[in-house]
């Protein structure tokens, strides 16, 4: 008998049959029913609007009527064409605003990053008394009006302002801030005596503009601008900084002191791996601001001088408001939509931890077992 049941197949265990339904999908239903209102306030007011401008992109809709009748001209990719391919006053206006821009981006992200990233050492120092007072003042102006600001800064930056004085009293002619149209790069070369561009440099250049213009740098104009946002954006930086730093563990500050490390060892190999997350985060909201700009161009300059500050937000809004072409001045939008998605993508592939072990290709995966 002993044997009888030593040999005897093992019976495998019979499952109650599944239940359908029961408390896991309860909860998916509650689950979607909470997040539903939010699903349609996004889809009517986000969604929805950003499909009715791409159709408007590839139409010729001068805003008069609706733009979702037989009566508009379907123009296709003619709108997006006119901006990189075809001559004319289209393509220039959008290639110097892109210029333009390229020279902001390239001296605020920068310093905005680097300054917030000082100011919130400064505060966050154990040492320092009326951090509470310092930190207000530093934050204050992001939450300013950026109007109220453009507005004190043209009064600053005019022939006889402010700025000019204070340049007066060391000696230096200030500019003519918001009418020069030269380039910073342009005067720089022409105090040493280099007034007129090379013939190379003239003679041909991408996408419409000479290497000359591309080689201008920023405007007198829109290095006022650029002071102008550098102070008011570093403050709400400076605080996403202070937060990463006050979470960084003060007993690996404490034991690189033991170890000899000096201030600088201690940041560069301490503090900075610490809050790469936080400089990411302030770098990419960084660069999707700039690339937005809109307000202080259009208070202080609108464009001017010759074109000089012209951005591609305020040249979508120019287009489509003034010159009534809806058509390219939603391309424009969806142009400069899809540069900061890849610029995006870019910074982040950029500044992706080297250490960690990169993803093996879906072609490239070894099975399992074998």
């Amino acid at each position: 008998m002993a044997t009888e049941a030593l040999r005897a197949p093992a019976t495998t265990p019979v499952r109650p049959p599944r239940r359908r339904g029961g408390v896991r999908d309860n909860e998916n239903i509650a689950g979607w029913l909470f997040v539903a209102p939010v699903i349609v306030i996004l889809g009517l007011f986000l969604l929805l609007p950003i499909l009715m401008a791409l159709w408007v992109s590839l139409t010729d809709w001068n805003g008069q009527g609706s733009p979702f009748t037989g009566d508009v001209p379907f123009v296709g990719g003619k709108n997006y064409t006119r901006l990189f391919t075809e001559d004319g006053l289209d393509r220039r206006d959008f290639m110097t605003s892109i210029r333009d821009n390229m020279y902001y981006v390239g001296i605020v992200v920068p310093v905005q990053t680097v300054l917030a990233l000082g100011l919130a050492l400064v505060v966050n120092n154990r040492m320092l008394k009326g951090k509470g007072f310092f930190r207000s003042a530093f934050y204050f102006p992001s939450v300013t009006s950026s109007v109220a600001i453009s507005v004190v800064f043209l009064f600053l930056f005019a022939n006889s302002g402010a700025v000019n004085k204070l340049l007066g009293l060391l000696g230096v002619d200030g500019p003519e801030w918001f009418a020069d149209s030269r380039g910073v790069l342009h005067l720089l070369l022409g105090a040493v005596g280099v007034d007129t561009a090379p013939g190379a440099l003239t003679s041909g250049g991408p996408f419409g503009l000479t290497w000359w213009d591309w080689l201008a740098g920023p405007s007198v104009a829109m290095v006022s601008i650029i002071c102008l946002v550098i102070w008011t954006t570093s403050g709400t930086f400076m605080l996403m900084f202070l937060a990463a730093l006050q979470n960084v563990p003060v007993a690996l500050d404490e034991a690189s002191t033991l170890d000899g490390a000096s201030r600088w060892q201690r940041f560069r190999h301490v503090t900075l791996p610490l809050i790469k997350p936080t400089t990411f985060l302030v770098l990419t909201l960084g660069l999707i601001g700039s690339w937005q700009v809109f307000d202080q161009v259009y208070v202080m300059s609108q464009g001017d001088p010759a074109k000089t500050t012209l951005t591609p937000a305020y040249l979508s809004y120019r287009t489509a408001f003034r010159d009534f072409d809806y058509g390219s001045g939603a391309a424009i939008s969806f142009v400069l939509f899809l540069i900061i998605i890849l610029l995006t993508l870019l910074q982040r592939r950029v500044m992706a931890d080297r250490d960690e072990p990169r993803r093996a290709r879906w072609w490239r995966r070894v099975p399992e077992g074998s």
